[in-house]
């Protein structure tokens, strides 16, 4: 359809997860397109893909108010940049993915470009910040939503939004059998194994490692066994000499653990769809956590609740993200409960909302056609 162009997309992914996400479009946009060309924002996955990087996820990525507003003249300056670049490339058209803080100041300056505009993977405006999709019905030209209920959300607000399916409902082999991860670490199949995913970005594990720490010294430390999913790039300091640390794949932590103890993000709905039991929270500055109650729209933080529109995992946020809270309730998930049953026959309801396989390539054929038919 599209191998007679020579494509040009800017592409601008600002966390590790738009990396992943972006890379795995890239994949399918140059398989339907070999040709096509590829510069931007993002990280090593995009890079491997083959787009030209530009600034890279790690400086990128921050997370809360305050903490934006902080690194505001890094980002003003990252702006005017991409504004230039774009300008000197002239691309057929600008993908953005998730990010929105920057994706959606950049969507209104580029629009004045003439530049068309994909979003995939929209921002969560309808949790929280809902006047944002104004910005999205005014410079977005095409919406790619990756849940259900956006699509008619968005639909009822002037955005023409079409649901591709979720990244999560693509089917991953696991890179490692599961007696070959147990000899990695060296732990134990017969003993139950705690996942500690602390965050993806280092404020959070700042935040958040050490109310792991005291959790875990709430639990019966003589049966559990601890490992820690690890983000690349960050620093996780001081953790007992017994807990294992798994930074090749994270994702296997997921697929062969008991329990995890999560702070909210993408992890949340992944747990749902490896089918581990989860406990979901997050802290952020005081301030940050301010503006956030004020501005939020929804009842839930983590994915797999909102989702469903009932607590299918429980949560705990901010002043209730406490060691005792934590470890009441991830107690019984580390074992044969009903506590854990009624955990993984919510998550059955969780999954059969995330569409077909596919999600990749049904975006790329989206951006090639708008582009060029």
């Amino acid at each position: 359809m599209c191998a007679d162009h020579h494509p040009r997309f800017f592409i601008v992914a600002g966390e590790e997860s738009g990396d992943l996400h972006g890379a795995k479009l890239i994949n399918a946009i140059k398989k339907k397109s070999p040709s096509a060309e590829l510069i931007g924002h993002g990280g090593e996955k995009m890079k491997s893909a083959g787009m030209e990087i530009l600034e890279h996820v790690n400086d990128l990525a921050m997370m809360g108010f305050t903490e934006v507003v902080k690194h505001l003249p890094y980002m003003i300056k990252v702006m005017g940049a991409t504004l230039k670049k774009i300008r000197e490339v002239k691309p057929h058209r600008l993908i953005l993915i998730d990010y929105p803080g920057f994706n959606l100041r950049l969507a209104r300056r580029a629009h004045r470009l003439g530049l068309p505009i994909t979003y995939f993977i929209l921002p969560q405006v309808w949790a929280w910040n809902e006047k944002r999709v104004n910005t999205i019905r005014k410079y977005v030209d095409q919406a790619l939503c990756i849940f259900p209920f956006e699509q008619e959300w968005f639909k009822q607000r002037g955005v023409d939004a079409s649901f591709v399916g979720h990244p999560f409902a693509e089917y991953q082999k696991p890179s490692m059998e599961k007696s070959a991860f147990f000899n990695k670490h060296g732990l134990d199949q017969e003993r139950p194994l705690l996942v500690l995913f602390p965050g993806s970005r280092q404020q959070e594990v700042d935040r958040h490692l050490t109310v792991f720490k005291q959790t875990v010294n709430l639990l019966n430390k003589e049966i559990l066994q601890i490992i820690i999913g690890k983000a690349p790039h960050i620093h996780l300091g001081n953790i007992p000499g017994d807990w294992k640390v798994e930074a090749d794949d994270a994702s296997l932590c997921l697929e062969y653990g008991t329990a995890v103890l999560t702070s909210s993000g993408t992890a949340t709905l992944q747990s749902a769809v490896q089918d581990i039991p989860a406990v979901v929270c997050y802290k952020m500055s005081a301030g940050s956590w301010f503006l956030a109650k004020k501005m939020s729209k929804v009842p839930y933080a983590a994915m797999t609740n909102l989702i469903v529109g009932k607590q299918i995992v429980p949560e705990f946020l901010q002043y209730e993200m406490t060691p005792g809270n934590l470890a009441n309730a991830i107690r019984p998930l580390l074992m044969q409960t009903a506590e854990r049953k009624e955990t993984l026959l919510g998550y059955e309801e969780v999954r059969r909302t995330l569409g077909l396989p596919g999600v990749y390539e049904r975006a790329a054929d989206a951006i090639l056609n708008k582009t060029f038919l």
